[in-house]
């Protein structure tokens, strides 16, 4: 996988108009390079929307950062970087967890909501005020 041409500030310009965690772009750079799973889209030489999975290729996965830039949301991008995702991924249990109110695009996708989900966050106030954990 080859992230060199990537604009990481407009990884991290997608994040932040998507309400989404974002750190500095050498951060995104340095996760997208350890995940085993890559994905971007790009119209023209403009990148859209990405995401990204970590796994063992063999039972488990989990998945990262899929944002689409509003402006193609609703467009099937989404869909797009979430199938290419799970391509990579074929016989794997996958996890993620949806920013509030994005759980619907992942029940689209085959995704059930976890009764013994479990998280520790490094900033669980913050976490709890974004409305993921209670």
């Amino acid at each position: 996988m080859n992230t060199s041409d990537i604009s990481w500030d407009r990884v991290v310009e997608i994040l932040r108009e998507v309400q989404m965690a974002s750190y500095t772009a050498e951060i995104h750079q340095t996760a997208f390079n350890n995940s085993q799973v890559v994905v971007f889209i790009f119209d023209a030489d403009t990148l859209i929307g990405f995401g990204r999975a970590i796994t063992d290729g063999v039972y488990q996965a989990a998945v990262y950062d899929v944002a689409v830039w509003p402006e193609y949301q609703g467009k099937g991008v989404g869909g797009l970087i979430l199938n290419a995702i799970l391509e990579h991924c074929p016989n794997c249990n996958v996890i993620l967890y949806a920013s509030p109110g994005k759980e619907t695009f992942y029940e689209k996708h085959s995704f059930r909501k976890m009764l013994t989900g479990m998280a520790l966050f490094t900033d669980p106030a913050r976490m709890i005020e974004k409305g993921f954990i209670l």
